[in-house]
């Protein structure tokens, strides 16, 4: 592999007008695309194999039109104290209100008057109207939105308290300045870390088009592949962390060779053919992870992860041919003005005086057991919390107490009780029953009588009479787990009845699909762990030769996952800090977020490993001591890992500033477990246990060294003397090309 991207090195570095037109076509074909495309409908939010979507399609089938998927909202009205919202002067205000809604949008489908449909409190306080819309909520236009939200504004005039639930009102997740934010502070590091500010540029402006093709190509694709809003995000996140931090390795392993005094087509290809071969390595460990999502069998789900891995391998394609072609057009340029004047005596790269990386591993040696210890216990600490996991999904209950979503529910719930947000839908299929009728009303009456409802509404018919829907108004919030209880209690009698009445009993509605979709990502988490464990230490036996090494490697991405989760629980769930990270309102964990945030730091903890041990490999196979071989690993990587990992860190923490609370607990999850797994797993813990295995870090069992392939990561073939020779051809100031050079412009 090695050999093969030391030439596409070259190539892309010789050949330098045309891979940047080439790309720049790309990236002007994926805009247009994206400009032109049909806006993006709602993501189908379906759960295969789960008992609320059969129920849901069932209903589709059984109930056509009624619009299960269209937008619903909710107006509440609230009359002052001492007044009834029946009296005639507040009856009258709002019957004004729902002749209002109906003409408000070609997009409405029905509003209802709460007095004709008794949604009327008991105490006469509270009452609401429910309007549904033909649309899905994403697919409602902004003037509908608006008129919706000025006609709850209107009522207020008339003295009444008005707010508006309901995912009539959810808009496109925005982000806010945050990223901005995330990509200034990866621009100093660069410069910090490179001297340069050409050299700082290339990263960013590399991953700046990969990002701009990958999101273009999702925007392009949203309305035909139905993918959510969120998807684009999220794939924008993850392929800008990947993308700058791609092209920082690769770039520094270009300085290094130059630091050594080779021509600077020669650097490039080596570059290429070293770093981008863990490059490779590192994009792939996360596509597939990215990709395995699938194996969870939640659509929404793998569309993400398929669409960040698209991403993911654009950033991979932009660091083995644009970032050598850049290479070419800056020169000499991507090396400071101390740097390229003091070139032979390059400290950092040509391994001279003691730099932070060195004196930190040495440290680590001195006294291994004390910092494993310590690394480990702290990690579990952080950790504790996660025994606490609570999934759930997303409703207007965990809006924050500011919102009119927010308001509408908690005056749902005081005046018709805190169930009331929450319904369950129970569909009663009595097709196989000898009479519907009854079959139906006994299933309602023995439904009625379980514990822990407040209401149960008649059954309503379908046409031919043999399917009936019932609304159950549990008494506990839709969240809590006595609903949860309560919906496993009307399964269970449900499927007891059966056998006497023929009837199949299904529970579906919001508050069930919750329930289904957490305990179903409960189910798939530990074999998705297992699975991208088992794979990355398949993977590392590969790359690194040894069976150590990679377990080594999957105990600490463990561990690191299991920080991060407890964290994000203390933040999210508990409340803890939860002012400094903007956290509103606590609640239950977003039930996709653990299970895509295990996939996404399995990709990004092998970066590290791969990044620093390899070099550490490198020098142990070419005669230095096993010691040795970890400080000169951290001689050459430490200070670019330690970059990568503070920009991705930035970029992840930019996220959190989004206004969709999956975002904003994903970037922060993921700017978490990437500092534990960087600074702690990788930096800290992984020299101190190799520096305690010894020379048995890098041993491998014969039989097993005959089996394994050898995929040359650490570049050995180009040590030939038929891939270049170490021996200068020329200096770096002669090999670097003035402004006029011809190859810029011929491409040649």
């Amino acid at each position: 592999m090695a050999t093969y991207l030391y030439k596409l090195g070259r190539f892309a570095f010789r050949r330098r007008g045309l891979v940047a037109l080439l790309w720049v076509v790309l990236l002007g074909v994926a805009g247009a695309a994206a400009a032109s495309a049909p806006a993006a409908t709602a993501t189908s939010f379906s759960i295969p194999g789960t008992e609320a979507q059969k129920a849901f399609d069932l209903l589709e089938d059984r109930f056509p039109g009624t619009k299960a998927d269209g937008a619903t909202a909710r107006v509440v009205f609230k009359a002052p104290g001492g007044e009834k919202i029946t009296d005639p002067q507040n009856k009258a205000d709002i019957r004004r209100v729902v002749t209002e809604l109906k003409s408000s949008s070609d997009q409405v489908a029905r509003v209802a008057d709460p007095f004709t449909a008794k949604a009327v409190s008991k105490d006469g306080s509270t009452a609401y109207v429910s309007v549904s819309y033909d649309v899905s909520s994403m697919e409602l236009t902004d003037d509908t939105r608006t008129a919706l939200e000025k006609t709850g504004e209107k009522a207020r005039d008339s003295g009444l308290t008005v707010e508006t639930g309901g995912d009539a009102l959810t808009a496109v997740p925005k982000t806010g300045a945050g990223e901005v934010i995330g990509v200034g502070v990866a621009a100093v590091v660069l410069v910090i870390t490179f001297g340069s500010l050409v050299a700082a540029g290339l990263p960013l402006l590399t991953a700046l088009i990969g990002v701009g093709i990958g999101v273009s190509a999702i925007t392009a694709l949203a309305s035909v592949l139905d993918l959510g809003s969120t998807t684009s995000i999220l794939a924008m996140m993850i392929g800008l962390a990947v993308g700058i931090d791609y092209a920082l390795f690769v770039l520094s392993r270009y300085r290094a060779e130059l630091a050594e005094g080779r021509a600077r087509e020669e650097a490039a290809g080596r570059a290429v053919g070293t770093a981008g071969s863990a490059v490779v390595f590192a994009g792939l460990t996360v596509i597939i992870a990215l990709v395995g999502l699938a194996v969870v069998n939640i659509p929404m789900l793998t569309k993400m992860g398929v669409a960040a891995a698209g991403t993911v391998a654009v950033a991979v394609l932009v660091a083995l041919t644009l970032v050598p072609a850049l290479m070419g057009f800056a020169g000499k340029r991507v090396l400071g003005r101390k740097a390229r004047k003091a070139l032979p005596e390059d400290a950092t790269d040509s391994g001279g005086k003691e730099n932070a990386g060195t004196r930190w591993a040495r440290f680590v040696q001195r006294r291994p057991v004390a910092v494993l210890l310590a690394g480990v216990l702290g990690l579990g600490v952080i950790a504790v919390p996660a025994t606490s996991l609570e999934l759930g999904l997303p409703d207007d209950g965990s809006q924050p107490t500011s919102t009119t979503q927010r308001k509408a529910y908690d005056l749902l719930s005081d005046g018709f009780g805190p169930g009331f947000n929450g319904p369950l839908m129970v569909a009663v299929d009595a097709q196989g029953s000898d009479n519907p009728q009854a079959a139906v009303d006994r299933t309602v009456r023995e439904i009625s009588r379980l514990d822990g409802i407040t209401a149960t509404t008649p059954p309503k018919f379908n046409k031919a009479g043999d399917t009936a829907m019932v609304t159950v108004v549990p008494d506990s919030k839709p969240s809590s787990v006595r609903t949860e209880e309560l919906v496993h209690s009307i399964r269970d009698t449900g499927a007891d009845l059966r056998a006497g009445t023929g009837a199949h009993v299904l529970v579906t509605g919001s508050t069930a699909m919750n329930i289904d979709v957490s305990q179903k990502l409960n189910d798939a988490l530990l074999p998705y762990l297992a699975l991208v464990v088992g794979l990355a230490f398949l993977l590392l036996m590969v790359v690194f030769r040894s069976v150590l090494v990679p377990l080594k490697a999957a105990l600490g991405f463990l561990l690191s996952v299991v920080a991060a989760l407890g964290a994000v629980v203390a933040v999210f769930q508990w409340g803890w800090l939860g002012d400094l990270f903007g956290v509103e309102q606590t609640g239950p964990v977003m039930s996709m977020m653990p299970i895509f945030m295990v996939g996404v730091v399995f990709g990004l903890a092998m970066d590290y490993e791969v990044f620093l041990v390899t070099r550490m490999r490198e020098a142990y196979v070419h005669g230095e001591s096993a010691d040795e071989a970890v400080v000169t690993g951290f001689r050459h990587g430490a200070r670019v890992v330690t970059a990568a990992a503070v920009i991705m860190i930035a970029v992840f923490a930019g996220f959190i500033g989004s206004s969709e609370a999956m975002v904003k607990m994903i970037g922060f999850g993921l700017a978490v477990a990437v500092f534990f797994d960087a600074f702690v797993v990788r930096m800290t813990l992984a020299p101190a246990v190799l520096s305690l295995l010894g020379r048995r870090a890098w041993s491998l069992p014969r039989w097993l060294a005959r089996v394994l392939p050898d995929v040359d990561i650490e570049g050995d073939k180009l040590r030939d003397p038929g891939h270049g020779t170490p021996v200068p051809e020329q200096s770096v100031a002669e090999s670097a090309p003035a402004e006029s050079d011809s190859r810029v412009t011929t491409g040649r």
